[in-house]
Order: C-alpha cells, then sequence, then structure tokens
C-alpha cells in the first residue's frame, strides 16, 4: 500500500464495522448471522459496547427504552416535530428538528442523573452533603426527580425500579444504583416535607447506570427512545393535515410587554 493509499485508509478509523464486495461484519459479526437472530435491542447494546447482551441484560435495556418513547405534544420536541410537519417538513426532518431540542433542560436529565448517581457511588460523604455540593455547581433541581404533571408518583419509575429488583435478585446487576436513586428520593422528600418523585430520566439513569453504560450514553439512548414517539406524531400529522400551525391557536395572543400596547 503507498503512502497516499495509507493516508486515506487511516483517515477514519472504526472497530464497529467492516465492509469488503460482499461482506458487511458489524463488531465482527457477518450481518446475514445478526438478521433475524438479534433483536434491535440486542444490536444496540453490540454497537455501542462490542457484544452482544445477556438475555437479561437486554430485556432491562429494552423496558428503559419502551418507557421513554414519547410524552405527549406538550413536551418540546413532540410539538417541534408536529409544527414542523405542518411547515411543510418532511419525516427526517421533522425527526432532526425534535432531537436537536434534546439537550441540558429537555432530554439531557438522564445522562445527569448516571453523572450524579456515580458520584454518589464513588464517595463515602453523606448523600445530602453530595446533594448540597451538585446544587452548589448546577443549581437547585436534582436531575432525574420532581416532575410538574406526575405527582406524587410517575408511573414509570416505579416499574422499571422493579425489573431492577428482579434483575439484582438474579444477580445481572448489583442493585446499588436503585439503592442510590431511592436514597435520593426520600431524602428530598424529607426536605420538601412532600413525596418529589423519581421520574423517568431519574428510572431510566438507573438502569443506564446498573448496566455500565458511561453517562453521555444516556442522554443518546434517550434519544433514540424518544425518537420513537417523534415519528410517531410526526407522521400523525400528516395524515390530520394542517398547515404552518403555531404552538397555540391563532385565537390566543401572547403577552405584550413592551411599549403603546394595543388595547
Amino acid at each position: 500500500m503507498s503512502d497516499r493509499e495509507s493516508d486515506v485508509s487511516e483517515w477514519w478509523t472504526t472497530s464497529i464495522i467492516d465492509m469488503a464486495p460482499g461482506q458487511i461484519r458489524m463488531r465482527g459479526h457477518p450481518i446475514e448471522d445478526l438478521i433475524g437472530e438479534v433483536s434491535f435491542v440486542q444490536m444496540i447494546w453490540l454497537m455501542m459496547r462490542g457484544t452482544l447482551p445477556e438475555a437479561a441484560e437486554a430485556r432491562l435495556l429494552e423496558a428503559a427504552l419502551v418507557a421513554a418513547v414519547d410524552h405527549g405534544p406538550q413536551a418540546p420536541s413532540i410539538a417541534a416535530a408536529r409544527m414542523a410537519v405542518t411547515c411543510g417538513v418532511g419525516l427526517n426532518g421533522a425527526l432532526a428538528s425534535a432531537v436537536n431540542m434534546l439537550d441540558d433542560v429537555h432530554g439531557g436529565a438522564g445522562e445527569q442523573a448516571v453523572e450524579l448517581y456515580q458520584r454518589i457511588a464513588d464517595t463515602n460523604a453523606p448523600l445530602r452533603d453530595v446533594l448540597d455540593d451538585w446544587r452548589a455547581e448546577h443549581g437547585r433541581f436534582i436531575p432525574g426527580f420532581g416532575h410538574r404533571f406526575h405527582t406524587p408518583t410517575d408511573p414509570r419509575a416505579p416499574r422499571l425500579l422493579g425489573l431492577v429488583d428482579d434483575a439484582a435478585q438474579g444477580g445481572m446487576v448489583t442493585g446499588r444504583f436503585a439503592q442510590i436513586a431511592r436514597g435520593i428520593e426520600t431524602t428530598l422528600a424529607e426536605e420538601k416535607g412532600k413525596p418529589v418523585p423519581m421520574n423517568i430520566d431519574g428510572a431510566t439513569a438507573v438502569i443506564f447506570a446498573e448496566l455500565a453504560f458511561a453517562a453521555p450514553l444516556a442522554r443518546g439512548l434517550f434519544c433514540l427512545s424518544r425518537s420513537v414517539g417523534i415519528l410517531a406524531h410526526a407522521w400523525e400529522q400528516t395524515q390530520q393535515g394542517g398547515r404552518n400551525k403555531g404552538p397555540t391557536p391563532p385565537g390566543y395572543r401572547w403577552t405584550y410587554t413592551g411599549d403603546n400596547p394595543i388595547k
């Protein structure tokens, strides 16, 4: 191989996929051996981790992905997808518009919760001290806890935590991060004097942490999950029609706070 050919071939390096005419291998597995034999969730694991998961690991990951697929048109990402469709954007553009909104505030709490759980797991400091330090660094909100709509319980969280408990009893995971999350929930309730429910981000973060996914992947996996709901809503909106729909019906106005308001 010439130096020029070497420069080109080494421009990108990857351990994910290898291809030659008539051959495709994903993490060393011929694609024809994967098709029809592994589930989509198993394929996600293989692509992210390089190995195929145990059946119990795949079920736990799948549960987290199923739980987070949708939260209705009031979720900014879902609303963005539906509005994009009414503006003439195709499904791929609607997906992109919506996923691009899944950042630190809307969509990033799972990643942040994994980071917090890992910090707690790695220290001997009292839980309240760790939470206080987190607030000093990141603000008053504890990621993964509290919900403006689902009070006193987010129905998704107990189900997911129960599955983690089952996996821990079977020796598939340690249960350490479920214990940490429950400790946070109890501490926050004591501080507030009322329940502060673990939400979908906090519960899925438990699963991602128990399965040893890196914190940034928690956000990526959430994006994969929520993309299902985004696609469903975007497609439904194409069937319903509508043109150039904004965030509120036309008869409702915003609040003007400048000079010389219209009476």
